[in-house]
Order: structure tokens, then C-alpha cells, then sequence
């Protein structure tokens, strides 16, 4: 199995879309930093949350080098403990949405995909069966999706 660190937005995306289980069945294990945990847990009061302490296969890490962290003060914090945690842990893929974010971790040497790549390849090996519902779905739960990037995904996915 690939060892895959995630950042807070592609797992909020995915519970809003009830699909968290497609990380699971695309990569067995998912590791976040201590704080991506924290963010969602800010989140205890949204309908879409769920408590990852209870979920086995996601699994929360403390980076080592926090100092590591000065690297990177244009990024929120939990995008940089997701970048310096999957340097430390020599994760095989990243997944991050926001574009600095993706910048850095392309630059330190990071695979990264997004909410996104993770749908195309849930929906390419059958975990879903259609995205345009989905990426809807995204969209009225607050997700800025803009019409010309859905027609791309959509395309992408041959669903056009």
C-alpha cells in the first residue's frame, strides 16, 4: 500500500459528499498531522463531522521537526505539518487542494493529487460510480467549484 498524508480540505470535502470511505479503499491508510486533526475537530458543530480519533485506518502523527514549520509561514498550519509530515514519513502521495499548498510540496519533491484526483481514480477503479452528482453535491456545501473545472473533471471522467 502507498503510505498517503492528507490535508484537512480533501477529507472535509469528502465527508461533506459522505465518500470519506474512498480514501480508505484507495490507499487502506490515510495519515494526517496532529493539526489537520485539530481543524476538523474546530468543526464538531458542522453536519458533515466526524470524529477521525474513532476511524482505525486514518492515522494521527505528530511531526518531529516542528522548527521545519519556519519553511513554510505563507501556508496555514495544518497544510505545512501535512507537507513536513509527508517529507518525514517519505509519503509516496500528498493530498492537498489549496495551489500554494501544492507548490511547496511539488517543490520539496511531493506526489500530490486533491479532492479531485482522489474522485477520478475512486470513480476509474469502480468505488463510485458517477462524479457530476457529486461534484454538485460539493457545490451547494459550499465547495467553489467553477463550471469550466467541473466540464474538465466531467471530461476527464467520460462523463460528457
Amino acid at each position: 500500500m502507498l503510505k498517503v498524508v492528507s490535508n484537512t480540505t480533501p477529507i472535509i470535502s469528502l465527508l461533506k459528499i459522505d465518500k470519506l470511505q474512498v480514501l480508505k479503499d484507495l490507499y487502506g491508510e490515510v495519515y494526517i498531522p496532529q493539526e489537520v486533526f485539530n481543524e476538523i475537530e474546530a468543526g464538531k458543530n458542522k453536519e458533515f463531522y466526524a470524529d477521525l480519533s474513532q476511524i482505525d485506518w486514518i492515522k494521527v502523527e505528530k511531526i518531529k521537526d516542528e522548527k521545519s514549520l519556519s519553511y513554510f509561514l505563507d501556508l496555514d498550519k495544518g497544510e505545512a505539518e501535512a507537507i513536513v509530515l509527508a517529507t518525514e514519513n517519505e509519503a509516496d502521495l500528498i493530498i492537498l487542494d489549496e495551489s500554494l499548498g501544492r507548490f511547496h510540496a511539488k517543490h520539496v519533491g511531493l506526489k500530490v493529487t486533491g479532492t479531485m484526483g482522489v474522485l477520478l481514480k475512486a470513480k476509474q477503479l469502480g468505488y463510485v460510480k458517477e462524479l457530476k452528482p457529486l461534484l454538485f453535491e460539493l457545490r451547494t456545501k459550499n465547495v467553489w467549484l467553477s463550471d469550466g473545472f467541473i466540464e474538465s473533471i466531467l471530461i476527464i471522467a467520460n462523463e460528457v
